[in-house]
């Protein structure tokens, strides 16, 4: 007897958590198909966190080419490529795309490059006009940068753009005070450029540890970064000679090679047929799912950051995962646990956090006891570089476990990696104060703490 449907699952969406899904749900023997209209890979691997992160690599040179003298290195005259830099960091991701494809076709998962919609029950439309149908339906579409409304917004770039500029700007105003405007502030800050952060709020990087953030502030002004808090755009026109006239709120008009908005991320929900196919969407746009990713419509699910539960690619994959094991496993069902997520900002330094802020533990716990390690980690100290880190740590003042650690140093993420899973697995201050350390580093500074 032929199947019901041409496909057991049918994704939409070929990022981080569609891949994973699809990929895990053929290996369990599912006959799968994916959709993508863009590049396979999503934004994490095309336009985000990879390729941000070679730019970091890039930018961070420029403060170890300065410090290597006091070192005893003498490199002569430097100076920097940015096409070459550019073109390198899009060549790799080209490559990364490559193995993403071949990981799909290995476990026999059909891609279509294009556009799908649901267009039925079970019935999905390609943009060719080809109908197909599929038992189960995984949206994985990911999300998009925010674009403000004001005059001239057009004119602006988001951090999908910044990958692939002909040439630095001399200054740069970049809108917003998440993660993605503050590293890319950075970055371009390395490169030479003239950084003006503009926020309509009075902080940065919200969710992280005041303390945390305050250090980021001090050091970014430090570099150079101007801050502007408090202040919103009222128009961008373009300049005959290049570059553009812009309006903020709270100050005259300025000129600027280029502004770039970092505000946000909107869930990629429209134009998929979700409506018609009676799926419930939040009021920012995003598919309602249950704990286990499974919309109010029994066979369509969804995962990563069209959901916008947590917009981490770690957590995108791990949902796909989980849905696969769900869906087509052959075991319980299984459900992400979105507490205690660690995350970095790959700023200049970086910043890592994970669990409960020192704010936070005091509005949730009857007692809390707090240990701080504020200190010029050995290699600024030689280098000259009087630039501070600091680590922090919330505990439990009755039980002593751990409920939260916050840090900004060189290799901030490595380090939270590691003890990201002490903090999960709950154990205490006096289990970090049992380890022996490991000297001389920056990390020995996690079981040191008085």
């Amino acid at each position: 007897m032929p199947d019901q449907f041409d496909y057991d699952l049918f994704t939409i969406g070929a990022g981080s958590g569609g891949v994973r899904a699809s990929r895990v749900s053929a290996a369990h023997g599912a006959k799968v198909a994916i959709a993508e209209e863009h590049r396979v890979g999503g934004t994490c691997v095309i336009r985000g966190c990879v390729p941000k992160k070679m730019l970091v690599y890039g930018a961070q040179f420029a403060e170890d080419l300065e410090d290597c003298q006091r070192f005893g290195w003498d490199i002569g005259e430097r100076s920097f490529d940015w096409i070459k830099l550019r073109d390198n960091v899009l060549d790799d991701v080209t490559r990364i795309e490559g193995s993403y494809t071949n990981t799909l076709e290995s476990h026999g998962v059909e891609i279509f490059n294009e556009r799908a919609e649901i267009t039925g029950p079970h019935e999905i439309t390609l943009a060719s006009g080809k109908t197909v149908t599929a038992k189960h339906i995984l949206i994985a579409t990911g999300a998009r940068p925010r674009m403000p409304e004001c005059q001239g917004a057009e004119h602006a770039i988001s951090s999908n753009e910044a990958f692939h500029l002909d040439e630095l700007p001399k200054k740069i105003i970049i809108a917003g005070g998440g993660y993605i405007a503050n590293e890319f502030a950075g970055i371009f800050n390395e490169f030479g450029c003239d950084v003006h952060i503009v926020n309509r709020g009075d902080r940065l990087l919200r969710s992280y540890d005041e303390a945390v953030r305050d250090r980021l502030l001090q050091i970014s002004t430090t570099k150079g970064i101007k801050f502007r808090f408090n202040t919103t755009f009222e128009y961008i026109k373009p300049c005959d000679e290049g570059g553009y006239f812009v309006k903020l709120s709270d100050c005259d008009e300025e000129k600027a090679d280029l502004v770039m908005f970092a505000v946000g991320r909107i869930p990629n929900t429209e134009g998929l047929g979700l409506e018609n196919a009676g799926v419930e969407l939040g009021e920012g746009g995003e598919v309602k799912v249950d704990r286990f990713s499974k919309t109010n419509v029994d066979h369509i699910y969804a995962v990563g950051d069209v959901t916008d539960r947590v917009q981490l690619t770690p957590v995108a994959i791990r949902e796909g995962q989980a849905f696969a094991e769900t869906v087509f496993g052959k075991g319980e069902p299984v459900a992400v646990d979105h507490s205690c997520i660690p995350s970095a900002v790959f700023s200049h330094p970086p910043i890592a956090a994970v669990g409960m802020t020192e704010g936070e533990a005091k509005n949730t716990l009857g007692s809390v006891k707090v240990y701080l390690s504020d200190f010029r980690p050995m290699k600024n100290v030689l280098a000259g570089r009087n630039e501070r880190s600091l680590m922090k740590m919330v505990c439990d003042g009755d039980s002593g476990k751990i409920v939260g650690i916050h840090m900004i140093a060189p290799e901030a993420p490595e380090m939270m990696q590691a003890a990201a899973i002490a903090v999960k697995a709950g154990l205490t201050k006096a289990d970090f104060d049992a380890t022996v350390a490991i000297h001389p580093t920056m990390a020995e500074e996690l079981v040191l703490m008085r």
